[in-house]
């Protein structure tokens, strides 16, 4: 499927009440109406991207650019589009995305599948309210069901662990590349993990860095244990490999601090432009002086450093790197256990880094990198990935971080569930089940709900073909009763498998975290009951 960047939502027929010139209204049903079909047309963009038998999106970002891609989040934030509720939808995967990392595609599906199953209800002239009040009922039942059918594991058994991430990157494209993404990411995972006040913190996006560089091998992409930067010293003669370096991080600049405001000097005499020059190198050599006493191997400034201050530091042995990023220098700090200083005068011995075995320059193809590894104690690292392509790279760094953030929930809440549609298919049946108690309008909201869920296991049987109606049958009898709950739709073969045998699985807090959203997400749209535009258009 091509997907333009500038896409415009179909099938929807803007204002059907003028208030004035400018300004454009709908109400009441035709509003709900159009927020269904926005959203199912927004779920249909995505829905073929579902499952290891997904097709890909080509999308053309408005640089010109091109992305190739089957993630879901990664699709819908290229989509312009002019809708409030497909903008809201679009929403869901960048929320499902940045909590959890993955589901960003299921999420999508199963708030589209929803509403319109919710368009019926509408139809009939039942209240939106108690459509809302009935979903909310099935969601608690649902999670209630989920919980039972949860599997709790041992996130230090990294079979188990390495299983789950393999069954999750099992539908990227860098499932090709075997059990290398998998390592990868449970490495990066268990390096910057941390436990503070018996509490665990796994923080990712901050202190696990991934570097694309083009060209090499796929073999050669591995987790630094320390930091890698692309950066080289600021002086030819500078060291250029250091065993057990001393390291100091800087966040104050090395040069004559210039004026806030605008100055002028008047001098009159030779002597005096002589005097303001001595004072710039003497305030140089102080702030050098306050350094070199402390004997560090390596400097490393946030900010930018004088040839005057180079000549100093290259007397006294020590290298020099200026003008890094704050968040490489919070690793480069986390990782050596250094303290990142403001002001030279405040230096002490305890600020000094001695965490790291070596650092290195190394050359890799026309760009120079600074290496700081073999740290006793990282608890921050850098992931190096190399590819035959740009293009190649971005994917798998965007796998990467759906397989990063899996690990990260299997090890902060170790519970998972039976993948392949099957925990779909188990709530499904259970909230069936669960309707015929209950009378009234909340029995076929309870239904709505339960033939939502099917939408999992049915898209991911479209996806490889299979005779879809059949199989769904077929599984939905086998859940019956609740007899099998491991039971799903292998995405590969597009045959009815046990998802425990395959090694299928979801994380607990992926799943849940998908029902939420998409049936909370569901009611919010179908409270909207008008929508008020003040754009005008042309």
């Amino acid at each position: 499927m091509f997907v333009e960047g500038n896409f415009k939502m179909a099938n929807y027929q803007r204002p059907v009440l003028v208030m004035n010139q400018n300004s454009k209204r709908e109400t009441g049903r035709e509003a709900q109406i159009g927020n269904i079909v926005a959203a199912k047309t927004v779920s249909d963009i995505v829905r073929t991207t579902l499952g290891p038998r997904s097709m890909l999106k080509m999308l053309l970002d408005p640089m010109g650019g091109i992305v190739l891609t089957n993630d879901g989040n990664a699709i819908l934030r290229e989509v312009d589009v002019s809708h409030p509720a497909a903008k809201s939808m679009i929403e869901l995967s960048r929320a499902q995305d940045e909590e959890v990392g993955d589901g960003t595609t299921s999420v999508i599906i199963l708030a589209g599948e929803i509403l319109t199953l919710a368009a019926p209800l509408i139809e009939k002239e039942i209240h939106p309210t108690v459509i809302v009040r009935g979903f909310y009922r099935a969601l608690e039942e649902a999670l209630k069901i989920a919980e039972e059918v949860a599997t709790k594991v041992n996130p230090e058994d990294d079979a188990v662990v390495k299983e789950l991430i393999a069954a999750t990157v099992g539908t990227k494209i860098s499932s090709r590349y075997g059990e290398l993404m998998v390592n990868i990411a449970i490495q990066a995972v268990k390096t910057v993990l941390t436990v503070e006040n018996g509490k665990q913190d796994i923080d990712i996006k901050r202190y696990a860095k991934v570097e694309k560089i083009p060209g090499g091998d796929l073999s050669e992409c591995r987790v630094l244990n320390g930091v890698m930067i692309n950066k080289d010293i600021v002086h030819s003669k500078m060291k250029r490999k250091i065993e057990n370096p001393r390291i100091l991080l800087l966040d104050c600049s090395l040069e004559y601090k210039k004026s806030e405001s605008q100055m002028n000097f008047e001098i009159t005499d030779e002597q005096d432009w002589n005097k303001l020059l001595k004072q710039e190198e003497e305030y140089i050599k102080n702030l050098c002086a306050n350094i070199i006493r402390f004997k560090p191997d390596v400097v490393i400034t946030e900010k930018g450093l004088s040839d005057l201050a180079q000549h100093f530091f290259v007397k006294a042995g020590i290298s020099a790197i200026r003008r890094i990023r704050k968040t490489d220098a919070n690793r480069i700090a986390r990782a050596t256990g250094a303290t990142i200083v403001s002001r030279t005068e405040e230096i002490c011995e305890e600020d000094i880094g001695t965490g790291a075995g070596l650092f290195e320059i190394r050359k890799i193809g026309d760009e120079y990198f600074t290496y700081i590894e073999q740290c006793k104690n990282p608890k921050a690292c850098t992931i190096v990935l190399r590819g035959a392509s740009k293009d190649v790279l971005m994917e798998m760094e965007r796998n990467l971080q759906d397989a990063m953030l899996v690990a990260r929930n299997v090890f902060l809440n170790p519970k998972l569930l039976p993948g392949g549609g099957a925990v779909d298919m188990a709530i499904s049946v259970g909230l069936r089940a669960k309707s015929m108690t209950i009378e009234g309008v909340d029995r076929l909201v309870f239904a709505t709900i339960a033939d939502a869920l099917e939408v999992i296991p049915r898209t991911l049987a479209e996806n490889c073909g299979a005779d879809t109606i059949r199989l769904i049958t077929k599984l939905r009898a086998e859940h019956f009763g609740g007899k099998n709950h491991n039971l799903g739709i292998n995405g590969v073969t597009g045959k009815m498998a046990d998802m425990t045998k395959d090694g299928i699985w979801d994380t607990f807090e992926v799943k849940v975290q998908s029902l939420k959203t998409a049936i909370e997400s569901s009611c919010m749209l179908l409270r909207i009951d008008d929508i008020v535009s003040g754009i005008s258009r042309s």
